[in-house]
């Protein structure tokens, strides 16, 4: 007979005010919504802070128990009397709000989310790596990307000095951050498979009636591959190949963006449809046959790539740092070299000439996302790292390879 007592409960974390920071306060409901969510639950107080609040998002995050508070922040600017005014209106959020622990995602609230908190107490900031972006996409950055570069890496320097432990979504991330040193080499850095996936709610659908549609989703950047996969295109079509290509995604300000004058002449091709900006991407999803996404960029873990397998849709992809991490060549999906538009017609050219295939891809990828990319565990996994969250049962094998 066993007479061992059972294990102790374990005690419940203090309630803490936890400040999230993102660039787009539609990102914080597109991204970190399970995460407050989860935060929420554990009896936290969740503050979201982010610039161009509208209505929809507000409403969305107030119904949730969560504070959407406005923050003046130029996402993709370089005039610094802007990024000192979103410095001083985050130095002042946190004098009134007093969070005791920060998360800030994506660049400008890193830099500025870390210096708010060493300038402010030494406040508890866990910056969220979830892409370099811009910046460091290019190897030997000339020019303005050159410059833009540099006072990167240097305000990384100063704003991270005090952080014992960041976030990062893949091994290239990794090297660089500590290759520019943006966080100090005594800070711990934790991997996270991307803001994971609902895998309840992105679910596989039987595939939809011919001809075969490849979805493109993202911001309309010559940078992502939009361009690649049009050209792609024209080459089967030049072979006789029927199909149709969706792109869903908005136009964007940043320097790389595709012109109005472009997308036209895109759009005038048989075949290929822009439909805009969406806040619900899972009907285009089930819409689709295969997801394409022929990035230049280095990512960190494309949210697309996941939600589409995790709807048993195969994946076009490139080789760039995040994207071939996420897709494993042959299983799931398909790994092309980045730029390589004969490649890429080529992976196209599988998929349309042995129909087959996009169900037996379709069935590996949506079981890699749920082994190792499920969204409860990725969020699990960053609330015990930041003391949030009791560590309880052990994550998942596919979620603790990560960390």
């Amino acid at each position: 007979m066993n007479n061992a007592s059972p294990p102790p409960p374990i005690p419940p974390m203090p309630p803490r005010t936890v400040l999230v920071i993102g660039s787009l306060a539609w990102s914080l409901v597109n991204f970190r919504l399970d995460l407050m969510r989860r935060m929420r639950d554990r009896g936290h107080r969740v503050l979201a802070a982010a610039s161009d609040f509208d209505p929809a998002t507000e409403t969305a995050l107030r119904g949730e128990g969560l504070e959407p508070l406005y923050l003046p922040i130029d996402r993709t600017g370089t005039n610094p009397w802007r990024d000192i005014h979103t410095l001083q209106a985050l130095r002042q959020l946190i004098r009134d709000r007093r969070p005791d622990v920060i998360l800030p995602y994506t660049m400008k609230p890193i830099v500025y989310g870390c210096l708010a908190a060493r300038l402010e107490g030494d406040l508890p900031c866990y910056p969220l790596f979830t892409g370099l972006g811009y910046a460091f996409c290019d190897p030997s950055p000339t020019g303005k990307r050159r410059i833009v570069r540099g006072v990167s890496i240097a305000l990384h320097r100063i704003a991270t000095r005090h952080a014992r432990l960041a976030f990062y979504y893949n091994i290239a991330e990794a090297r660089d951050l500590r290759r520019f040193r943006l966080v100090p080499d005594t800070t711990r850095l934790v991997a996270v498979p991307g803001s994971g996936v609902d895998v309840d709610r992105f679910h596989p659908t039987p595939m939809p009636d011919a001809p075969m549609a490849f979805l493109f989703v993202g911001r309309m950047l010559h940078s992502k591959g939009v361009g690649d996969l049009v050209a792609a295109s024209r080459l089967l079509r030049a072979e006789g190949h029927r199909f149709r290509v969706d792109l869903v995604g908005p136009l964007d300000s940043n320097p790389d963006a595709v012109s109005d004058a472009t997308l036209q002449s895109w759009l005038d091709d048989a075949g290929i449809v822009h439909h805009g900006a969406t806040r619900d991407v899972l009907p285009y999803l089930h819409a689709s046959h295969v997801m394409v996404l022929p990035t230049r960029l280095r990512e960190g873990v494309p949210r697309t790539i996941l939600e589409a397998m995790a709807c048993g849709r195969p994946v076009i992809t490139t080789d760039a740092p995040g994207c071939g991490e996420t897709v494993v060549d042959g299983q799931g999906g398909l790994v092309v070299p980045v730029g390589d538009i004969a490649a890429l017609a080529a992976a196209m050219r599988r998929f349309l000439t042995d129909p087959a295939l996009v169900a037996r891809m379709g069935e590996q990828a949506r079981a890699r996302v749920v082994a190792s990319h499920d969204v409860h565990d990725v969020n699990r996994l960053l609330l015990e790292r930041m003391g949030l969250e009791p560590s309880a049962a052990p994550l998942p094998l596919g979620v603790r390879s990560w960390a």
